[in-house]
């Protein structure tokens, strides 16, 4: 049987550990860090080797607990995870929508510190691209490169560093890992952290 002194003891210990939970996450929410984007593909061949010479990701060991065809590749701090498409959904990766390039459609985005660069890896690759400037009146240009990977998912390239984030609220519940890439951020006076 426990003493109350040992009972409280306890109760310390478990209050200090709850204390030290929230401090390091003070908005209660247990996420770190973007882990995967995980892509349907017809042909999983194809798809790794678009992503791992256009793109430069590397292909990693699957869990071998998995039952169907699929790779996973990782690299920039993020893992992309291709999942052979069953027949009856290959029908959402035609071809048709592998040709339209609408910079408003859903797409992955990728930094880049060389954007002629990838200009040239692409056009080496014979991938078709759209390249625009955004903001430049702004003075804060970003430039963009759009294209699909083999079945049809926009991916996009920029310099998006050249924006500052400027939050219009709540900037004490942004994580910014210490150990990674992060944009400018400007930390304002005035934010109300809610």
């Amino acid at each position: 049987m426990q003493s109350q002194a040992e009972r409280n003891k306890k109760e310390q210990e478990e209050e200090e550990i709850r204390e030290e939970k929230e401090k390091k996450n003070e908005d209660g929410i247990p996420l770190m860090a973007l882990n995967h984007v995980s892509r349907l593909c017809k042909d999983v061949e194809k798809s790794v080797e678009f992503y791992t010479k256009v793109l430069g990701f590397v292909l990693i060991k699957r869990p071998q607990a998995f039952d169907f065809d699929g790779a996973w590749l990782f690299n920039y701090g993020v893992g992309i995870h291709l999942v052979h498409a069953k027949h009856d959904e290959q029908h959402k990766l035609s071809e048709d929508h592998a040709q339209n390039l609408d910079p408003m459609d859903n797409h992955i985005s990728f930094q880049s510190e060389d954007m002629e660069g990838m200009v040239h890896r692409l056009e080496e690759f014979k991938i078709k691209y759209l390249k625009r400037t955004v903001g430049e009146e702004g003075g804060a240009a970003i430039d963009q490169l759009f294209f699909k990977d083999p079945d049809g998912f926009m991916i996009e390239i920029c310099n998006c560093e050249n924006v500052k984030l400027v939050p219009q609220r709540s900037i004490g519940r942004i994580k910014l890992p210490s150990d990674r890439h992060n944009p400018p951020f400007e930390l304002g006076n005035n934010d109300p952290k809610t």
